[in-house]
């Protein structure tokens, strides 16, 4: 029986999470990239790679560390797809290792891979995919004691250990869907997930949906254009269900009033009859579109004998004219607070 020992909370030092990829991919830890095959998610796995490389700037501004990577792929030819593909991304060959698998295979129990990291002082490995390296996948009794010796090698060393995985077909939770044990999915730290959204072929989109250090990312959209390459396109607002089912949800009637009323008094007030004349001009009631206004906060101003519509924040900058708000009372226009919801009866 092993000895008791015990470690007292504070004599434990507390350290800042650091960062690959803030905060997408964390420095230490385990992290995944998973998507149906051709989507797209070895190509980010490179462009992460080759960012690592050069110590260069990721999407959203941060910047990799710059240092060694190992790579690790058993489907696709080192010769004709992975290197071709990390000088397209502009990475530095040089600073870019690969264990030898041909006369052992590799897997997350070897103890080949905590070696290269030491030997190379790796920042990064990259494994894909998890079902290549993962042996009995489909076993938590098996994955488990794996999956933890691996996340120990990654914090030991600070080295970032990256897994890319396939999805299985069966429509479900991005969380069921890897291929193989739970255990993987619960193991890493973070966890996107890569696909497209009909309607352009070439437009995927990357979704953080696990995040256990940080608040969840931006989804990402790229360009994947087998002529043009892979082009970062900018944050987009692609849900996890969304990229799941392959296809956006439609937006409600309220989210529609909203965008129609942001829109139109960007530019300074506008009269409520002519706001309620756009809203009947995309068939939206009445109802919905003063429930819209509410939400949105929009105030109500009076000038002589019309209405008008202002958004909150822009009632100033009005050469301190007056207007009269609902409760009859004259106030300055750079002093309009918590207005009350223009009515319906005199919206029409």
């Amino acid at each position: 029986m092993a000895k008791l020992k015990t470690i007292n909370m504070s004599d434990i030092q507390a350290e800042p999470i650091r960062w690959l990829w803030e905060p997408y991919i964390p420095s230490g830890k385990l992290s995944l990239i998973q998507g149906d095959g051709g989507e797209g998610k070895t190509t980010i796995a490179m462009y992460i790679a080759s960012a690592v490389t050069r110590g260069a700037v990721l999407p959203g501004g941060g910047i990799a560390p710059s240092g060694k990577v190992i790579v690790q792929n058993a489907e696709d030819s080192y010769a004709q797809t992975i290197k071709p593909r990390l000088e397209q991304l502009g990475a530095d060959c040089t600073q870019i290792e690969v264990i030898d698998e041909v006369e052992d295979e590799l897997s997350f129990a070897d103890e080949r891979i905590e070696e290269a990291i030491v030997k190379f002082g790796a920042k990064l490995v990259i494994l894909d995919p998890v079902q290549a390296y993962c042996k009995n996948m489909n076993s938590t009794e098996a994955v488990r004691p794996v999956m933890k010796r691996l996340g120990q090698v990654a914090e030991d060393n600070d080295c970032t250990i990256l897994l890319v995985g396939h999805l299985h077909k069966a429509g479900g939770k991005a969380s069921y869907r890897g291929l193989g044990s739970i255990d993987i999915y619960n193991a890493v730290r973070s966890v996107m997930t890569v696909g497209h959204i009909d309607g352009d072929e070439l437009i995927r989109a990357m979704v953080h949906n696990k995040s256990n250090l940080a608040p969840h990312g931006s989804s990402q959209a790229f360009d994947f254009d087998p002529d043009d390459g892979f082009v970062w396109q900018g944050e987009c607002d692609v849900t996890i269900d969304e990229l799941m089912k392959g296809k956006r949800k439609q937006p409600s009637q309220l989210d529609i009033a909203k965008s129609i009323i942001t829109s139109t008094l960007n530019s300074g007030p506008v009269s409520a009859e002519d706001m309620m004349k756009a809203a009947e001009g995309e068939g939206i009631s009445a109802k919905t579109f003063n429930r819209a206004k509410e939400v949105l906060g929009v105030v109500s101003v009076k000038q002589g004998n019309q209405w008008f519509w202002v958004l909150p924040g822009k009632e100033d900058g009005q050469d301190g004219q007056h207007r009269q708000t609902q409760d009859g009372q004259e106030k300055s226009l750079t002093t309009l607070t918590n207005m009350d919801t223009f009515p319906e009866r005199e919206a029409g």
